[in-house]
């Protein structure tokens, strides 16, 4: 990643006239924040906001389409053409995030470097005048950038107390553009795990997503353990580590699990998340292997590890989809790769899901990936190759793909509603996954018909 002049050719003509209509009317305008630091990188620039002498009524009173997004804290968000929408805030300062989510004071100030003081990292404290093209940097941010650095602007403990998310975004930023922590910065985060305590759940959920975007989230993950970090927000990954395994594993549970978290493709959260939590089960049900002296066995940690992760995921408040996702990935992560046949295949993919086949192959593939020992990738894929053409007759997998359904038996078996019939279609199923070729309507109620009379018999 090189660090290069301002493109500001890659500033876009409406961002540039909504500042220059404010340097017109007298006012200062300056853009600033994350996308000073990503043009700088040459990286993708996502938001452009900007700061302002300019007082929010100011503003409002300049643009004819504003949307009061944060108008307590200073902020007018100016709806620009085609609705991009920039936020335009006040030059200010900020009291202590009491609650840790927002400052309890802001008071607007008179300078732009007295706003670029109040930001956490050196790298976000730039602002760039793209009217007269100048780089406002009074706090080193772009000398850091060249030193691949992530520093606290001024003393570390005041900037992470001031909102104790700030330490979790700057082990972030350090794994999303591989930067080191500067020493003063590391220690200040270790020491100011109180205030971290007092942030949101959501304000950290939404930074442990982003770190998991890192090109490797092992970078970020190591950096939260050697700051306290993991133990306040992953207690589970933190009791791996030191977890001794076996021959096809050299290194303990917590560096195995970085290392599949590294290898499984970026781009989405979750699965990562999953294979970063896929054996937090294995701490709890560590048992020494009978035959193997020095080898543990980890029977059963697959379900221990479900159990866990719906912890995390109340504890991280996830969407009820995000944690039935995970906790399904992480149950069901440790199949076999022998011994299939056709009918077990069908049923494996009845159990997992077809919506979750690919995650949980590019889970098992990091997975094995990620061990020591003879390479199973082979065996995976012959796997999934079986596994594909199985799936390709479109076989039935659920009740609703059976040829008949509850009215049709109700209707032929003269039953009423009632757990009789689920009963019957659930059999019904499982001799289809067995025989795809029975799944006809003709056949179903013949076989109906032979299960009632069982059902019969065995009741009287």
């Amino acid at each position: 990643m090189t660090v290069g002049r301002v493109e500001h050719e890659r500033i876009p003509d409406d961002v540039l006239e909504l500042c220059r209509r404010l340097w017109e009317a007298g006012f200062e305008a300056h853009l600033v924040g994350g996308g000073v630091r990503d043009l700088l990188l040459r990286r993708p620039v996502h938001d452009w906001d900007v700061a302002t002498s300019a007082q929010p009524a100011e503003v409002q009173g300049l643009f004819k389409r504003t949307v009061p997004v944060g108008i307590a804290h200073g902020t007018v968000a100016v709806v620009l053409r085609g609705g991009r929408q920039v936020e335009v805030t006040t030059y200010r300062g900020e009291g202590a995030y009491s609650d840790g989510r927002h400052p309890d004071s802001v008071t607007f100030v008179r300078t732009l470097e007295e706003d670029l003081q109040r930001r956490d990292l050196t790298i976000n404290a730039m602002a760039i005048d793209p009217v007269r093209r100048e780089l406002v940097d009074p706090m080193g941010g772009e000398c850091d950038l060249h030193l691949r650095l992530i520093r606290a602007v001024g003393d570390p403990m005041e900037r992470f107390a001031e909102d104790g998310l700030r330490t979790m975004r700057a082990v972030r930023f350090a794994a999303v553009l591989e930067f080191e922590v500067e020493e003063a910065t590391r220690r200040g985060i270790g020491a100011s795990l109180e205030s971290f305590r007092k942030v949101s759940r959501e304000r950290v959920r939404e930074e442990l997503l982003k770190l998991l975007a890192a090109p490797r989230p092992s970078v970020g993950v190591e950096l939260m353990r050697e700051t306290g970090l993991i133990a306040e927000v992953l207690p589970e990954l933190s009791a791996a580590r030191g977890v001794s395994q076996n021959r096809y594993h050299l290194e303990d549970v917590y560096t195995h699990s970085l290392r599949v978290c590294d290898l499984v493709p970026p781009g989405d959260a979750i699965l990562r998340l999953a294979a970063l939590l896929h054996d937090v089960g294995k701490p709890a049900t560590v048992a020494p292997h009978p035959d193997r002296p020095g080898e543990s066995t980890f029977h059963g940690h697959e379900k221990v590890g479900e159990e866990l992760c719906r912890g995390v995921a109340r504890r991280l408040r996830l969407s009820n989809e995000q944690s039935d996702r995970l906790c399904h990935l992480v149950r069901h992560h440790n199949f076999a790769l022998e011994g299939w046949r056709a009918a077990g295949l069908r049923r494996f993919a009845r159990r997992v899901g077809p919506d979750h086949l690919e995650d949980l192959r590019a889970l098992r593939a990091a997975d094995l990936r990620g061990r020591d020992g003879p390479d199973q990738l082979p065996l995976l894929e012959a796997m999934w190759s079986r596994l594909e053409e199985v799936l390709r007759a479109q076989p039935a997998l659920s009740a609703r793909q059976l040829a008949v359904d509850g009215n049709r038996i109700m209707s032929h078996l003269g039953i009423p509603p009632g757990p009789r019939v689920g009963q019957i279609i659930r059999q019904l199923l499982e001799r289809v996954l067995d025989d795809p070729t029975l799944n006809t309507e003709e056949r179903l109620l013949e076989i109906a018909d032979e299960i009632e009379r069982e059902g019969e018999e065995s009741s009287s």
